[in-house]
C-alpha cells in the first residue's frame, strides 16, 4: 500500500477541513484503509495558532519524548506561513509503519532533504522525507542518544548496553558513524560511559559523556574525536555527569553537568577547543539549552533526590562573548507562572522567537509556549507527551 501524501507547508483544502467537518474525515477514512493490523484511520489535528509568517524559516518539527515503554513518542509540526500547528504528523504520513514513530523520542535534526528521529529505547534513528514526514529509511543503533552531521556522515551517540541501572556498569558507549547516502553504520568509536550530546568544532567531535546509568560512579570526561581518522584522541576531565554541549561561534564549547542530584550541583562550563581547557564556569545548573549568535538561552534547574522535585526554575540568557549571565529572568509577562515542567527550549535563528516546551505532568500531552525575543507571550498549543526537542525548517 502506498502511503498518504502529507505536505508539511500547506496541506490540501480538503485534508485542511477534517477537523471541523465529519462529512469530509469520514470521506477521508472510507478511502484510506490504514495497513496496520488494528485498521486505525489517522488524521492529524490542526490548530491554527497565530497569524501567517515569512521568512526564511518555514516551519518546525518538534519531537514529542512519550514516556518510556508506552510506544508514544509523536511529531508535531508548525508552519509559520499559514499560522497552524499539526499534531502528529508522523502516523499521518505513515499508516504502514506499524509502532509508529517508537518509544522514546530523543533528538531530532533536519540534514538536507532529511529530517532524523533518534528514538533511544527502539534501538532506532527513523530517517524521513522533510517535506513530506515520509519514512524513507531506518537506521539501527542500539541505545541511541543523539546525532550531529558533517559532510556526508552522521555521527550518532549510544550507549550500547541496554537501560539497566548499576553502578558496576561495564559497557562502554561509542559514537556511530553513519553514511547518509547508504544509511549503514560504517564505523564505531569508543568513547566513555553512556555518552549523551555531541558536538562538531573544527576537526574534532566532541562528546559529552555521563555515566547515568553508574549511579553513584558517575563518569566526568568530555571525548575528544579526531574526524579524519575517527579515533578518540583523549578525554577531558570537566565535571561528573555531563549532558549538553553547544559551540559557539568562537571554538568555545558550553558543556552542563547535571551534578549528582543529591550534594553535587549542576554546573555550566565553558570549554575553549583552541586552548584546551576550561575558560569560565558558571553556578547554573542546566536543564535545556539553546544557542542563537552570542546567547545562550538557558532553563535552569537543578533535580534532588532527596526532595524528589526540580526546584526553582529561572530562564537565563548566558553572553557567549563576556561568558556571564546577562538575563535573569527572560520572560516577561508572567507566563512562567503557568509553566509546570519546563523540559525542552529553541529559539528562532531569524526572529529571535523562544520556544519552551512544558511536559506538565509527563504522562498526559504536554504544552508549548511562543514567546517573542521581549519575553512576552506570543501564542500556546497542546502538544504530543513529553515536548522536547525541535528541528527548524529551512528553504
Amino acid at each position: 500500500m502506498k502511503g498518504l501524501p502529507f505536505t508539511v507547508y500547506r496541506l490540501p483544502i480538503g485534508l485542511r477541513s477534517l477537523c471541523s467537518h465529519l462529512v469530509a474525515a469520514l470521506a477521508i477514512g472510507l478511502l484510506s484503509v490504514s495497513c496496520r493490523h488494528d485498521d486505525v484511520i489517522f488524521i492529524p489535528e490542526h490548530v491554527d495558532v497565530a497569524r501567517p509568517e515569512l521568512t526564511s524559516v518555514r516551519g518546525f518539527f518538534l519531537l514529542n519524548e512519550g514516556n518510556m515503554g508506552t510506544n508514544k513518542a509523536t511529531i508535531d509540526y508548525y508552519n509559520y506561513a499559514s499560522g497552524r500547528y499539526t499534531r502528529n504528523v508522523f502516523a499521518f504520513a505513515n499508516p504502514d509503519v506499524p509502532k509508529e514513530l517508537g518509544d522514546v523520542g530523543n533528538d531530532l535534526a533536519i540534514y538536507g532533504t532529511r529530517l532524523y528521529a533518534v528514538v533511544n529505547c527502539s534501538n532506532k534513528v527513523d530517517v524521513m522525507d522533510r517535506m513530506s514526514v515520509r519514512k524513507i529509511g531506518q537506521i539501527d543503533i542500539p541505545n541511541c542518544r543523539n546525532i550531529r552531521f558533517h559532510g556526508r556522515y552522521a555521527y550518532v551517540t549510544s550507549y550500547a548496553g541496554p537501560v539497566q541501572i548499576d553502578e558496576n556498569y561495564k559497557q562502554l558507549g561509542y559514537v556511530a558513524k553513519v553514511d547518509t547516502a547508504t544509511l549503514e553504520v560504517v564505523d564505531r568509536c569508543i568513547v566513555g560511559f553512556q555518552p549523551d550530546e555531541l558536538e562538531i568544532v573544527g576537526d574534532r567531535i566532541y562528546v559529552a559523556n555521563s555515566g547515568g546509568y553508574m549511579v553513584p560512579n558517575y563518569e566526568n570526561t568530555l571525548s575528544v574525536i579526531d574526524l579524519a581518522t575517527f579515533r578518540e584522541t583523549e578525554r577531558v576531565k570537566i565535571d561528573i555527569n555531563l549532558q549538553c554541549v553547544r559551540g559557539d561561534n568562537r571554538g568555545v564549547l558550553w558543556v552542563s553537568s547535571r551534578g549528582d542530584y543529591l550534594d553535587t550541583p549542576g554546573r555550566l562550563y565553558a570549554y575553549d577547543t583552541r586552548k584546551r581547557r576550561i575558560v569560565a564556569t558558571l553556578d547554573v545548573p542546566v536543564a535545556s539549552m539553546a544557542m542563537r549568535g552570542d546567547s545562550l538561552y538557558v532553563v535552569s534547574s537543578q533535580w534532588s533526590e532527596v526532595n524528589r522535585t526540580a526546584g526553582d526554575v529561572r530562564y537565563l540568557i548566558v553572553n557567549t562573548a563576556t561568558m556571564q549571565v546577562v538575563n535573569d529572568g527572560f520572560i516577561t509577562d508572567g507566563t512562567e507562572d503557568a509553566i509546570q515542567r519546563p523540559y525542552g527550549i529553541a529559539v528562532n535563528p531569524v526572529t529571535g522567537d523562544i520556544l519552551i516546551a512544558d511536559a506538565r505532568s509527563y504522562v498526559t500531552p504536554g504544552t508549548l509556549y511562543c514567546l517573542k525575543g521581549d519575553g512576552t507571550l506570543l501564542w500556546q498549543v497542546r502538544t504530543g507527551d513529553i515536548p522536547a526537542h525541535f528541528a527548524f525548517l529551512g528553504d
